[in-house]
């Protein structure tokens, strides 16, 4: 089916706020279904204060030693027929693939000489820079641009995006601009958003400035102002996931420090401008690391346990922990033991079928399924203990610092060791179902009926399942051989004693650790009420947006924008981490379904439907 045709030369206006990655995959979407929907061009604004395509994480100023944290093959901005979607299909390259293409001259593209130079080192499972994602995805947003409809155009503004007014018709206005843009449609892809310090942090921060003291708050590493960190001095620092990682690795070999693998054992040679880094954080360990091998046992499968629309069709609210959770539970272990019996069957007593049919008779806290395991898989190793692995320091008590130092050392050269060695390749099932139950997640969010889910699942996903390169956590061993990090340990807890800050743990009783400098090492923790997008802020003081536990709310099918009276704008839309249809990925692993390319169809659909009912302006 093809859209009637309109008047040449009338071209529906789209302004997008935001032109990240996520805008990339809404122009790419547009493009795709429009000779279905929409028989007449497009003029479309995108408005960003950062460079389009990358955005603002994934530009190319930013230090050339930050890496991503997924390999090269499991990365793609391209739908597949995986991606359930109303729109066509359209497929292309991994970032994997995408090299070699440009390697072969298939693809040219302008790259300085440091990324052509990675481009030809990097294999399918390497890690690449952020430098060589921002090319892929500049790549991609001009490929995008290219099979929007004939006579479309794309103009961009470099600002940021300050009022929204109007209903049918919409004027976007633009900081230090006197004309607004005017728009058919508006879609919000805001990306990640800074926000105010919470209470807490403010109150940190107001003793930290009486004491004379140097407090960092949470920050996007990349764009923290790290020259006001000392050199050669002690720096607490709370949080040892992702943001950790990056920090580490800009005040140490940013700092001039070297890396050297001396007799098989990776070694760090100081500069001696490095900071002394105290890190501790609630679990008080760092992320697990990536997995450096591929599934050896039966291809993974969708979740078979969580079923979304089950729980939805039920009356009510929806309990995290009471409704959800073992459901996930199960088939996270569903995944991890599937690989485990196919891939390693002399480690288990009886076949797939036998065990996987008992299994999913069985709830997953019950005495029967912890029989189940303890009769069919020999070592408790081989078991998942979800608990256990979210708190692995809870109520381990250590003699003093230089335990702590060991004991820590251990678990991460542990970790590194198994995620290393494919004897282990069930971790890699667990991954994805990991993946496979996050993507069935947001209509459930989207929903308003979920309670009781206070941000530890995000966390617990990203600990287990978005930790870095395996390498980057060899990296810190060294670090820490070399003086240059020293671990606290869990439940942290820092506050402000006689003009210094003092952080303790639990892990060693009696030990207090001080310093003059914090750093917070996380993301800002993004909140309507605390937001800094002007944008957002004037739409929740017109009334325009719904407020849902700090989250903008919009319609759980396309995305609409809901005002609060809870009316979706037929015209207005938003996707992002900041609404409760939260997709924070704009881009995936290939063949999963991903929920960001799904939302984009959604959106851009819904977008086209309301433009092709637009009057055609008169010639």
């Amino acid at each position: 089916m093809t859209a009637a045709p309109h008047p040449p030369g009338a071209r529906a206006t789209v302004v997008v706020v935001g032109g990240g990655p996520r805008a990339s995959g809404l122009l790419e979407r547009l493009g795709a279904n429009a000779p279905e929907l929409l028989a007449r061009p497009l003029e479309v604004h995108l408005v960003d204060p950062h460079p389009v395509g990358a955005g603002r994480v994934w530009r190319h100023e930013q230090s050339p030693l930050l890496r991503m944290n997924s390999m090269a093959e499991d990365v793609t901005v391209f739908t597949d027929d995986s991606v359930v979607c109303e729109g066509p299909v359209r497929t292309g390259p991994s970032l994997a693939e995408w090299a070699d293409l440009v390697r072969s001259g298939e693809i040219e593209v302008p790259l300085d000489d440091a990324v052509r130079a990675e481009l030809t080192a990097m294999r399918p499972t390497s890690f690449p820079s952020r430098r060589v994602q921002s090319a892929y995805l500049s790549w991609f947003h001009r490929l995008a641009v290219t099979r929007l409809p004939e006579g479309s155009t794309v103009v961009e503004h470099v600002g940021e995006a300050v009022r929204l007014t109007g209903d049918q018709t919409q004027s976007v206005w633009l900081e230090g601009k006197a004309e607004p843009l005017v728009a058919d449609v508006v879609v919000l892809a805001l990306g990640h958003l800074d926000a105010d310090l919470t209470p807490q942090e403010s109150a940190l921060a107001a003793q930290a400035k009486a004491a004379n003291l140097r407090y960092l708050p949470p920050d996007y590493t990349a764009d923290t102002d790290l020259s006001t960190v000392p050199e050669a001095e002690d720096v607490l620092v709370r949080g040892l996931g992702l943001a950790f990682i990056d920090l580490a690795v800009l005040l140490a070999q940013g700092r001039g420090g070297r890396f050297a693998r001396e007799n098989g054992v990776l070694r760090y040679h100081p500069s001696g401008r490095e900071p002394r880094l105290l890190a501790g954080s609630r679990r008080g360990v760092p992320y697990h690391s990536k997995t450096g091998y591929r599934l050896q046992g039966a291809p993974p499968e969708p979740p078979r346990f969580l079923d979304v629309r089950a729980l939805l069709n039920r009356p009510g609210p929806v309990d995290f922990h009471h409704d959800v959770w073992p459901l996930i539970a199960k088939d996270v272990a569903l995944g991890f033991y599937r690989e485990l019996f196919t891939a390693h069957p002399d480690r288990v007593t009886r076949g797939w079928p036998e065990f996987s049919a008992a299994f999913a008779a069985l709830d997953w806290y019950s005495p029967r399924m912890r029989a189940l395991e303890a009769e069919s898989i020999p070592s408790p190793e081989d078991r998942l203990d979800f608990e256990t692995s979210d708190r692995p320091l809870r109520g381990v008590v250590l003699n003093g610092p230089n335990e702590l130092q060991a004991h820590l050392r251990a678990h991460i050269q542990s970790d590194v060791t198994r995620r290393g060695d494919p004897t282990h390749s069930a971790d890699l099932g667990a991954f994805l179902a990991l993946l496979g139950v996050y993507g069935a997640l947001p209509p459930l969010f989207a929903s308003g009926r979920l309670v009781n889910e206070d941000g530890w699942w995000h966390g617990f996903f990203s600990f287990l399942a978005s930790g870095p390169p395996p390498d980057r956590l060899e990296e810190l061993l060294a670090l820490s051989e070399a003086g240059v990090v020293h671990f606290l340990g869990g439940e942290l807890k820092v506050t402000v004693e006689n003009d210094e800050f003092v952080a303790r743990s639990p892990n060693t009783p009696g030990t207090e650790t001080r310093a003059k400098t914090l750093i917070e090492a996380r993301l800002p923790d993004h909140t309507l009420p605390r937001t800094r997008s002007p944008l957002l802020r004037d739409l929740v003081a017109a009334g325009e947006v719904l407020d849902v536990a700090g989250l903008v709310r919009v319609d759980p099918t396309d995305s609409a924008l809901l005002d609060h009276e809870g009316h979706p704008h037929p015209r207005r839309f938003a996707v992002g981490p900041y609404t409760n249809n939260k997709a924070h990925a704009a881009f995936a692993r290939p063949r999963t379904n991903a929920p960001g390319f799904r939302q984009n169809d959604a959106v851009a659909r819904a977008a086209l439907k309301a433009l092709a009912a637009t009057p055609t302006p008169p010639d």
